[in-house]
């Protein structure tokens, strides 16, 4: 616990600064005025990451320096700062493209190949561990994963306490299956990451004083991404099918996006549009008052989004703790959750949304 308050401390107290002095960076670190996937008024810091990254940083060294933490975290951390590094670059220029944030973080996947050895040595597919286990093909697929779980948070980080709460819940998924296989050094990273979040969360919402942006939501799918390859690397009796089933919500809304876009609509999968789930809640479950009333209830209905999609993470998360030690189970789960996921989509995008799921803000 002493690593989770570290970084929760840490954390809360770095983003305290940064809101304080707002006025000092806000030309540089606000978000756009204007976009498809903008929830909110007014002009926000985005550089949230800054704080869980420093949250981590500084639980990472009290951990090991306090012997909780193997010397193995400060590589972890090396191998972050391009992924971390090149989101923050873009949150401060707006100027950083997709072809170049996706070879960076593919370049951050090479380094915790590297540095920590997290290769994914088998994919849960009796004919295709064949081919990863051959060490380039294998290489190739965690660059690839790694990279789509980076891409996959940050596609999340959308509304207010989204995907900090979601990043909790599936941190906390691997942290306990990692206590229950001894393996601390992946219980003290789950435990910096909740203590970060948690920092950063308590400003983020329900107000949304501060954003993650693409550094904070970078570092994050990077770190999650490797925690998940290395529990599959270190512990040969854990199927990689409970990694992607804690992943569930955000690897399923990257997926869909990319088949919705390229297939369903004929566009590029990098070129952002406002059919992610988390906006269809938000247009459509989450209803407001019309009028003069609604630019006040603007940050209400963004902060009352997020909790839907916090239950449709825990429909993931709860299975894949429960099963973790059984590949059938943990595969029926990951199917019964495909098919809610896009049950749910199918129904909110044709306007049958169920009368019990819908709110309104206004009371009416």
């Amino acid at each position: 616990m002493q690593t989770l308050l570290c970084a929760l401390l840490s954390s809360f107290l770095a983003i305290f600064c940064i809101v304080r002095y707002r006025h000092w960076h806000l030309h540089l670190s606000a978000d756009a005025q204007l976009g498809l996937q903008k929830f909110h008024s007014g002009q926000i810091p985005r550089i949230g990451g800054l704080g869980v990254f420093l949250g981590l940083a500084i639980a990472l060294g009290w951990s090991t320096w306090r012997g909780l933490l193997e010397e193995k975290g400060f590589l972890l951390l090396l191998a972050a700062i391009p992924a971390f590094g090149v989101g923050l670059a873009e949150d401060m220029t707006k100027r950083v493209g997709v072809l170049t944030r996706l070879v960076t973080t593919m370049a951050a996947a090479g380094l915790g190949v590297w540095l920590l050895d997290a290769q994914l040595p088998r994919v849960g597919v009796p004919m295709l561990d064949d081919v990863v286990a051959w060490a380039p093909v294998g290489a190739a697929v965690t660059l690839v994963a790694v990279a789509g779980v980076v891409n996959a948070v940050n596609i999340i980080d959308g509304f207010n306490g989204l995907a900090a709460v979601v990043s909790m819940l599936m941190f906390a998924a691997f942290g306990y299956v990692a206590w229950y296989l001894g393996d601390m050094f992946i219980v003290q990273v789950c435990l910096a990451m909740i203590g970060a979040l948690a920092g950063f969360f308590v400003w983020n919402y329900p107000r949304g004083l501060i954003f993650l942006g693409d550094g904070g939501a970078y570092l994050v799918g990077f770190v999650l991404a490797e925690v998940a390859v290395l529990l599959v690397v270190r512990h040969p009796e854990l199927s990689p099918w409970f990694c992607l089933l804690v992943c569930g919500y955000p690897v399923m809304e990257t997926v869909f996006s990319i088949y919705r876009k390229r297939f369903l609509r004929g566009m590029s999968p990098g070129v952002p549009d406002g059919l992610h789930l988390h906006m269809l809640v938000y247009r459509r479950l989450v209803r407001w008052a019309a009028g003069s009333e609604a630019a006040r209830n603007l940050t209400a209905r963004n902060a009352a989004t997020s909790p839907y999609l916090w239950g449709l993470t825990s429909l993931s998360v709860a299975p894949a703790v429960l099963f973790w030690r059984n590949e059938v189970l943990l595969l029926l789960s990951v199917a019964v959750f495909v098919a809610v996921y896009v049950g749910v989509y199918v129904r909110l995008v044709r306007f049958r949304t169920p009368r019990w799921m819908r709110r309104s803000l206004s009371g009416r």
